[in-house]
């Protein structure tokens, strides 16, 4: 049985911590809104997949475990190469066709 799961597009394996509850509430840091303000600005507030300026939201194009703090890195703290701007309907979509990796770091 493959006991991987999937918390808020995040990974989890068996003996790692869970990010429920943690993630949504971290988008409202002030630091995870200023990363996101360069990202839409790096992209010209467009999506990278259509195009379309409505509805942006901020993909990670893989999540990132921290072996040594034995929980995923914090939105804010990741490289500006793994984020890209998608919209709502292309950013959903994304999900429910891929599967975001998870990368351990150290």
């Amino acid at each position: 049985m493959d006991e991987t799961k999937t918390y808020h597009g995040y990974q989890k394996e068996p003996d790692k911590p869970s990010v429920h509850g943690s993630y949504g509430s971290a988008l409202f840091d002030p630091r995870w809104k200023a990363a996101r303000e360069r990202i839409l600005a790096r992209d010209k507030q467009r999506c990278l997949n259509c195009g379309s300026t409505e509805n942006l939201q901020i993909h990670h194009r893989q999540y990132h475990f921290s072996k040594s703090l034995n929980d995923f890195v914090r939105p804010w703290e990741y490289n500006q190469k793994y984020l890209i701007t998608l919209c709502e309907s292309c950013h959903s979509k994304g999900h429910r066709l891929y599967r975001v990796p998870v990368k351990t770091v150290k």
